[in-house]
């Protein structure tokens, strides 16, 4: 399994930002993606997870402001991230769950700073 995530950068506070991350080695559709992030000095926490039929579930930080979608016919998983605040600054990392099967992407920074 691979997962390439895209779509990070600096951002002002307010501002938005939408992150990609396109798997391949799995049957796509039967996985459960999710979004993790790991600020400077901390643990990489659960930010979003999406289910194969598309039912999204979010930390109580991003609800309302992040947005996870998927397209199944193009092995992706997105990110809509509004209303960005310098405490979303992180490195982003995709994951895909296959059953007991866990894997990572390479991670995407997002800067949030005036």
């Amino acid at each position: 399994v691979q997962l390439q995530a895209s779509g990070g950068g600096l951002v002002q506070p307010g501002g938005s930002l939408r992150l990609s991350c396109v798997a391949s080695g799995s049957p796509f559709s039967d996985t459960v993606m999710g979004w993790y992030r790991q600020a400077p000095g901390k643990q990489r926490e659960w930010v979003s997870n999406i289910s194969g039929g598309g039912n999204p579930y979010y930390a109580d930080s991003v609800r309302g402001r992040f947005t996870i979608s998927r397209d199944n016919a193009k092995n992706t998983v997105y990110l809509q991230m509004n209303r960005l605040k310098p405490e979303d600054t992180a490195v982003y990392y995709c994951n895909q769950q296959w059953g007991a099967v866990s894997s990572w992407g390479q991670g995407t920074q997002v800067t949030v700073s005036s």
